[in-house]
């Protein structure tokens, strides 16, 4: 008998590109004879992949912009999608987790009620491993969960070193690729003129939203010994700041006078441009100072683009250094700077590495292994 899950996920496409991962999910799951549904709002558009139920239960959650409003949308709409699950016979629920509050906590305690089985995909560990910061609240999410599961080795000690007892519950199920849900546009031509960018030039992209954990600035602090070295570099930032603003960055490029090698394209980027972005690029950089997984890194490999990213252990556990992707020491401007010159002093190299990480994310991040994985996890509840 197939076992029977509904993955009840709010947020799908709102704002990023997670319903890519979900559709992956959903199409890993049901090759690995995995009877499968997704509950989530209108903004995330039906695949249609053959043998998986879809709903649109959550409707337009996230139209209205009083938050008590939307709170209790949340909370009705969660139950509605969970007592269809439940009735339809479906005893496992799976969530992602990119934070914890009181409204996942209610999630997950209804669904217990129902005598059902909770399995958590923890995205991001940062609310929970900060043990000075838990709540009482994210503590009681993760303990309430039958089932976690982690991108990485680095989550799962994480979670383990605030609770050696969920140790048991945690397996690691790698963060799957975008192959199959992405257009690769191959003319890079063609895309740096679609996005008005300079034709001959070698570009650096720093991509995705503009976080302070993300390193912005240790990227921007190195680049003018790159440019001494290589004159002909240009820096493209494309995303939206997030939580601090963008004035802290443009100070390091006017006092550095780093203007005429950096294009700011610092916004939202829509989905159908996302494409010409990496297609325009010549290697991606992600100077991260914390993650717990980086869905940058498994864009960009998925674009078939090579990437340098800090050596932070959940990264490392994706690149090996000058095999398929390039490490730097994290936040050492001085190193960072150094690498990119080695780079992009020795193009060939360049694109042999770009091909390994191709080859990476295409094999052992596909997903129906990754079903393969979520699968045998299931299985031990």
């Amino acid at each position: 008998m197939k076992t029977k899950v509904a993955i009840i996920d709010p947020l799908g496409a709102h704002g990023s590109s997670h319903h890519f991962y979900l559709f992956g999910q959903l199409d890993g799951l049901k090759n690995n004879n995995v009877d499968i549904r997704l509950y989530t709002n209108r903004e995330t558009k039906n695949p249609d992949i053959k043998g998986v139920k879809f709903y649109q239960s959550f409707g337009d959650l996230f139209s209205s912009k009083v938050k008590m409003l939307g709170g209790l949308r949340y909370i009705s709409r969660s139950i509605h999608s969970v007592l269809h699950a439940r009735f339809s016979g479906v005893e496992v629920f799976h969530f992602h987790i990119f934070y914890t509050n009181i409204l996942v906590l209610i999630n997950l305690c209804f669904v217990k009620l129902l005598f059902g089985k909770v399995t958590l995909t923890v995205h991001d560990v940062t609310s929970f491993a900060d043990s000075s910061n838990s709540s009482f609240v994210s503590k009681l999410v993760y303990k309430i969960a039958d089932l976690i599961l982690t991108h990485n080795e680095f989550s799962k000690e994480e979670i383990i070193n605030i609770d050696p007892s969920l140790k048991d519950r945690i397996h690691i199920v790698p963060h799957g690729n975008y192959t199959p849900f992405i257009n690769i546009q191959k003319d890079k031509k063609q895309s740096r003129e679609y996005l008005e960018l300079p034709a001959e030039k070698t570009i650096l992209l720093f991509f995705g939203m503009i976080k302070k954990v993300k390193g912005l600035e240790i990227l921007l602090k190195s680049l003018r010994k790159v440019i001494d070295s290589n004159p002909d570099t240009i820096l493209l930032i494309a995303g939206k700041p997030w939580e601090n603003e963008f004035k802290i960055y443009q100070q390091i490029i006017d006092e550095n006078n780093l203007s005429e090698n950096v294009i700011l394209h610092t916004k939202f980027i829509p989905h159908e441009d996302v494409e010409y972005y990496y297609s325009a690029s010549d290697l991606v950089v992600l100077p991260y100072k914390k993650i717990y997984q980086s869905g940058v890194l498994m864009m960009t490999l998925s674009y078939g683009k090579p990437a340098l990213v800090s050596d932070l252990p959940p990264l490392k556990e994706v690149i090996t250094d000058n095999e398929n992707g390039f490490l730097f020491s994290s936040e050492d401007v001085s190193d960072l700077a150094r690498r990119l010159n080695q780079i992009l002093g020795d193009k060939d190299n360049l694109e042999r590495v770009r091909v390994n990480g191709n080859i990476l994310i295409n094999t052992r991040f596909d997903w129906d292994e990754i079903g393969r994985l979520t699968k045998e996890a299931y299985q031990t509840l």
